[in-house]
């Protein structure tokens, strides 16, 4: 971000007050946030834009991806498993597929939908379950791995337990040793400190999720207000930046990518279509922020993924 954007953009002090809910829930700070953001006009020479993004070397149709679902349940009146619908619909529409913790039995059954997936893992205090994990998803044909750093603590101070299973800490040396041991492009998702952005790339990450894991972090900050630090952090290497979080529409979108995403995940916004209608919705949904994205995209002059300006966007 060049120095006008520093300019305009607020300070910790801007950031809007919570008017309902729990103050500490970060979630309702991210969407006084995001819906503070407003974006001026630039048509003239506009034209219709070009959605393409390559990610991991490999190219797709849009910078907005699956999420990172873990265990959902069957879909209203189908006898379909919801993980493998949206699994079908990334792959129908040429999204990059995300899959949050599944036995391998499980993965299996989404990768054979033949989606490009990538497996984001629990931070387990055991090592050795993350390992074969990431053996599972290399020999089962996913294009990234990755763990979510930020699934330490739990609601009582200790660390989380998850379906049974003690999650423990993820230090920098351990990181660095995970990614080490696998050949796929590496993943920390959970980041929302240049701190721990910086760390990552130090581990040899290839790529981060700019998140709070929708809240897990008490009076946790927007990725939309860490990005542009993370992205100057991080200027001059290789690293993808990802963002997920409260995406409700390809206007959110907008404003993550013009502040330094480089493709964004979403999840609830396609959570209820895909528990309702299954890879339909999902596809509905997704075509339906596509066009609220291509549309702002227009009305700034962006005439593809790779020139985004964050100088559009105004507090």
């Amino acid at each position: 971000m060049d120095n006008q954007a520093k300019q305009q953009w607020p300070g910790p002090a801007g950031l809007i007050p919570v008017t309902s809910g729990k103050a500490e829930d970060a979630n309702i700070h991210n969407r006084n946030f995001l819906d503070h953001i407003l974006v001026e006009m630039r048509v003239i020479d506009a034209i219709e834009p070009d959605l393409t993004t390559e990610i991991f070397g490999q190219k797709f149709s849009s910078p907005i991806m699956m999420p990172a679902f873990s265990h959902l349940n069957k879909i209203k009146n189908k006898d379909v498993k919801p993980m493998e619908e949206y699994a079908m619909a990334a792959k129908e529409e040429n999204l990059l597929n995300w899959v949050g913790m599944e036995s391998d039995d499980d993965f299996g059954n989404i990768l054979a939908v033949n989606s490009k997936t990538v497996r984001i893992i629990k931070p387990f205090a055991d090592h050795d379950i993350i390992l074969k994990q990431i053996a599972f998803a290399e020999q089962h044909g996913a294009i990234a791995v990755g763990i979510d750093i930020d699934h330490i603590a739990g609601t009582n101070g200790k660390y989380d337990v998850v379906d049974g299973y003690p999650m423990g800490p993820i230090t920098l040396k351990d990181l660095k040793t995970i990614v080490e041991k696998t050949r796929l492009p590496f993943v920390a998702k959970g980041v929302l400190s240049v701190s721990d952005a910086l760390k990552a790339r130090e581990a040899g990450c290839k790529a981060i999720v700019v998140s709070h894991h929708h809240g897990r972090i008490p009076f946790g900050i927007p990725p939309a207000y860490a990005l542009p630090k993370i992205k100057d952090a991080l200027a001059g290497s290789n690293i993808k930046i990802f963002a997920d979080c409260g995406i409700e529409s390809g206007y959110d979108a907008y404003k993550l990518l013009a502040l330094g995403a480089d493709a964004v995940s979403v999840g609830r916004a396609i959570l209820s279509p895909l528990l309702k209608e299954g890879k339909d919705g999902v596809i509905k949904q997704i075509k339906k922020m596509h066009a609220e994205l291509s549309e702002l995209m227009m009305y700034t002059g962006i005439k593809d993924t790779r020139t985004f300006d964050a100088n559009v966007l105004h507090y």
